[in-house]
């Protein structure tokens, strides 16, 4: 599944199921202490598919600790992200010399709640294109793809910047034709290797119910 959106030096582990709270750090399960089942059933299967990731570049096993407005803190050298929805979780990792940023996310395959809410996390002009590819194919649901890229434009963002990145900063087209996308950013774009990124390039795909989208910075400008 997210293997197919992410390049071979990224590593991804991601589960069906849910591990028990005893694969958590002391220091992490005081971080949900206080949380809801769920949230912390969450919290410990993707830390545990992260560090099984992380073991396969060969770092041992470590507490990962949420930091500045929830990003998860990952060891020196190494870039990740992680996702989660009801029935998913995954995380995926790299070392920081092949790839400068990730960010993945995932979705059920339904519609956003309200228009609403769609409103607060589109365009106009994203909302045109979305009633076309909704007319073009009514089995995905659009809206909830276009957030999900949006999330992980913002994973991909924030550890480059450190600053926030609200939804409706960047305009992102999604070409169904080759299950990719374009975020187009309104705001000032990361420096990366010297350039300004105008734009993300992201993958995706919708399967089992899910929609996937992942992007991947690496070191390579040509790639960008």
């Amino acid at each position: 599944m997210m293997r197919d959106l992410l390049p071979r030096t990224v590593e991804i582990v991601e589960t069906f199921g849910d591990a028990p709270m005893s694969a958590l750090f002391p220091e992490e399960a005081a971080v949900v202490a206080n949380a809801a089942e769920v949230r912390r059933r969450e919290f410990a299967t993707v830390r545990s598919c992260a560090r099984t990731a992380l073991g396969r570049l060969g770092e041992p096993p470590a507490p990962l600790l949420p930091g500045q407005r929830g990003a998860p803190g990952w060891p020196a050298g190494i870039v990740g992200t992680m996702t989660h929805c009801t029935g998913y979780r995954a995380a995926a990792v790299a070392r920081s010399s092949d790839v400068v940023s990730l960010g993945m996310d995932a979705e059920r395959n339904d519609p956003l709640p309200n228009e609403g809410v769609l409103d607060l996390v589109t365009l106009p002009a994203e909302r045109t294109r979305l009633t076309q590819l909704t007319a073009d194919r009514p089995e995905i649901c659009w809206d909830r793809l276009v957030f999900s890229a949006k999330e992980s434009v913002y994973k991909t963002w924030f550890p480059l910047t450190h600053t926030f990145l609200d939804f409706l900063e960047c305009d992102v087209t999604v070409h169904p034709a080759t299950g990719t996308f374009t975020a187009r950013l309104l705001v000032p774009g990361p420096l990366v290797s010297g350039t300004r990124l105008p734009t993300f390039e992201g993958t995706w795909r919708a399967t089992n119910g899910l929609l996937l989208t992942a992007i991947t910075l690496t070191t390579d400008p040509l790639t960008h």
